[in-house]
Parts: C-alpha cells; structure tokens; sequence
C-alpha cells in the first residue's frame, strides 16, 4: 500500500466522521509510512503531523508494564510476589487482600481492584505516595485471582511498585529505564511539556452536534502510571517497534532481554466476552483475528483517543490518535486498525452477528449497573435492548474540568452462546462486547463493559 493510499482513506472517514485531527504511524516490511488529517484544535488550526503529541490514555499502561518488567529482568521485582514486598504501606479494605495481591495480578487486573478510585492527590512528587495511601478508601469487587476486571487503579499501585524500587518519581524512572534509550524524546508525563512541544487539544459535540474545542487538561498527577502519557506517533511508532523486535532500540541496542518481552506477549488469564481481547498478557491485550495473533493497547482520555496494534508474527504494527471524543474518535480509530489489517495483510476483523430480539430474555437483563466512577442503563425497547453510559453526576458536579457527554443510548443485541454475552450495534460504543453476570440463583448481578464490571443497582421491572 502507498502513502497516499493511506492519506485518502483516513481524510475520507475523518471527514465522513467529523474528526478535526488524526495521525497514524504504519509499520510493515522494514518501512514506516505515516500520514495525518486535520487540526490540531477547531479554535487555533494547525496542522496534525507525526511529531504532534496526543493523550494516549491507557496505552501508557504498556509503558507502565514494560518499565516494571525491565526491573523483573534486571532482578529487582519478582512477579509472583506480594506488592507488599514493595509497597509495605500499602493497605486496603481487605487485610487478606492487601496481603495477597501479587505484581502479575496488578499487571494482568486479575487484582480484584476495582476500577478507578477517585482520589485527587496533588500534582507534586508525593502524589502517588498519598494516592497509595488513601487505598483503604478504594472498594474491591472480589479476592485476587478471582477474575480479571480492568483497573486504573492497579496500575496506578504498579506505578507505586516502580517508585520505590527505583527510588525515583515514576515519570523519572519510566524516562530512564526506557524513554530515553529508545530515543522517545516526545513523549512526556507532562501537559506543560506536552503544550510546548505541540499537543492537540480534545473535542467533545454537546447534544446538538455542535463541535467543542476542550481546555488543555489531563487526569491528574497520581494516575499517570495507568493513563497519563501524551506522546507523538514517531515515537508510538518506536515504541511498537521495540515490542516487536523484542527489547531491541532503532539503533540496534538491546534494552531488555527477548524472553522477558516475549513473556508479556503470552497470554496469562483468559478473558471473557470483551471486544479488548481473548486473553491478558503482561501490559497488552491478545486476540486472535482471521488466523494470526494480535497484541494491542488501546487508551481514551477526555476527547482522544489512541490504538496500538501488533502483529508480530507479521513485523507489522498500525497506530492511530485522533482528537475527538467516543461519539467519532474511537469509530475513526477502529476503522483505520480494520482497514489497515485488511489492506496490508489481507486480515480480515468483523463484529459478531447479535441474535435476532427476544423480548423475554431482555426484561431480565434492563436495569442500572454502576462502579465507582460510571453508570451503564439497559433498556428494552419493543425493537430491542439498549444500553446508554454516563459519567456519575456527583463525579460532574466535583470536577472543575470539562468532561465528555454522557452516551445516548444505543442498540445492544445479544450473542450466540449461554454466556450472556453482548454487543454494542449503534452508537459511539459501536462494537463494543460485554456480558452480563448472575449469582448462584441465576439472577442477573452485574455487567463487564470494556473489561470493567458494573455492578447492578437497579433491579429488573415486575413482569
């Protein structure tokens, strides 16, 4: 495929979309190809290029997972151990839990951890420190091991794990056990640094469509080991680069042994019913697709979104940014990872077809689910489910930044199986698979979305 091929595809569905800015960094074949679409903010137009920063969101999570494995690899952490052994402050709801939770289960979020916990801790060196230490605060929904539930928070403590090896602010010991030998010279903790060497602004529409530029803002300080790195596509393209070359730099140099990065491509706990993946590694998510292996990342921070996907068997990876949020930004994201699969590799990803309605079984499932940060409603409908997604309006009103609308909602139809699994057909969560859990009665209890459980609070109407 050529360079200009590329560009049309990802000018037509940015504009088909209304995405204001785009990157996306292609590696395949000993050659990289990058191309960019748009603006970096609607109220000041400057062109996005692939040196323009964006927040990646949770793709920082493999930055955290590759940073701690350096430390496994040079024998200064043990996977199978207690974080106790690292983190001694650490103390949690659960004595049992606080004293069982090893490193791999922060890594692989089979913790028990819910997840996010919303503590603001300051933005000065000591706030992770007080973000660990105001953990007893934090709900768990379940004992370690017991599941895997996606975890802002586990990788937050991970950070913690980091910190106190190294005897180094997380964001200076992530520089320097990897940003700084892979030549990641654009990729930063920090907002201020970020703005000076060209970030893009988010974009979120209010309900009448109408596009929105948002203030320069990103979580705080004590969540940057699960999502708080702003980096440009050269460098995620360095980054999946020495992920597929097994801890090997662009200028040859070995940073970390292939064993150990082979160990975080292999699966360590299957997942259920999620479009993230079929089972967790060390940092990433694996899946197989059209017969070859997939090993991704993908991160949403307030109206961005980043993905990045590996092929290793193949030498291939595909990156995209985009500065919108999940109304469009993750639909232009998802389509340019299918489209660049299929053109490049002829790998073909579709969704699952739902069942055709059954009204019956849906009145089971309506209701509210919520965790500590979200709330997810179900409805039936006389055509079919729906499911809508809404940030707590507690969490609103206490925040002074700008937050993304909540989601309408949209189409979900049920998949083949006696899992109670689920897609999302309509909407910004387009594609977007979960499943519904029961208790040992087989009453509804919850639902994962995303790899995150919601737990039921509203119950199912009288039939």
């Amino acid at each position: 495929m050529s360079q200009d091929e590329l560009a049309r595809f990802i000018e037509a569905k940015a504009t088909e979309l209304g995405v204001p800015g785009v990157s996306v960094g292609i590696w395949t074949g000993n050659r990289e190809t990058f191309a960019s679409h748009g603006v970096t903010s609607i109220d000041t137009p400057v062109p996005v290029r692939e040196d323009t920063l964006f927040l990646v969101g949770s793709v920082s999570k493999s930055f955290t997972a590759t940073a701690l494995m350096r430390l496994v690899a040079d024998g200064h952490v043990e996977l199978d151990a207690p974080v106790r052994r690292y983190v001694p402050e650490l103390k949690l709801a659960d004595e049992r839990t606080a004293a069982e939770i090893t490193v791999l289960q922060l890594l692989n979020h089979t913790a028990g951890l819910d997840w996010r916990f919303g503590a603001e801790t300051g933005e000065g060196d000591d706030a992770l420190a007080a973000y660990v230490a105001r953990l007893e605060e934090s709900e768990l929904i379940g004992p370690p091991g017991g599941r895997s539930s996606y975890s802002q928070t586990g990788y937050n403590l991970a950070g913690r794990i980091i910190e106190n090896v190294t005897r180094l602010p997380f964001e200076e010991a992530v520089s320097r056990l990897l940003f700084e030998p892979l030549g990641m010279s654009r990729t930063t903790y920090s907002l201020d640094a970020a703005l000076a060497l060209g970030c893009s602004a988010s974009h979120h529409r209010e309900e009448d469509g109408t596009l929105s530029a948002l203030a320069p803002w990103k979580e705080s300080r004590a969540n940057n080991a699960g999502g708080g790195a702003l980096a440009s596509m050269d460098d995620l393209m360095r980054w999946a680069r020495f992920h597929l070359w097994l801890g090997r730099s662009d200028c040859g140099a070995r940073v970390m042994p292939p064993q150990v990065m082979h160990r975080m491509q292999q699966p360590t706990v299957e997942l259920r019913g999620t479009s993230l993946g079929d089972a967790m590694g060390i940092g990433w998510f694996l899946r197989d697709t059209d017969g070859v292996r997939v090993v991704e990342h993908g991160g949403s921070a307030s109206g961005q979104f980043a993905e990045l996907v590996l092929v290793p068997e193949r030498d291939f990876a595909v990156v995209v940014a985009s500065n919108e949020g999940p109304d469009s930004g993750l639909a232009l994201n998802r389509a340019v990872v299918r489209w660049a699969l299929e053109h490049y590799l002829g790998v073909i990803d579709r969704d699952p077809e739902p069942l055709p309605h059954d009204p019956a079984r849906a009145r089971e499932l309506v209701g509210e689910y919520a965790n500590e940060m979200m709330t997810i409603t179900v409805d039936a409908e006389t055509s079919g489910l729906t499911i809508a997604c809404a940030i707590k309006p507690e969490l609103r009103a206490a925040s002074d930044a700008e937050m993304p609308a909540d989601l309408p909602a949209a189409g979900l139809g049920l998949l083949p199986g006696d899992g109670d699994e689920y897609i999302v057909t309509g909407g910004g969560l387009q594609g977007q698979r979960g499943f519904f859990t029961r208790d040992d009665s087989g009453a509804i209890t919850g639902a994962d979305l995303g790899g995150r459980l919601f737990t039921r609070v509203g119950a199912a109407p009288a039939a």
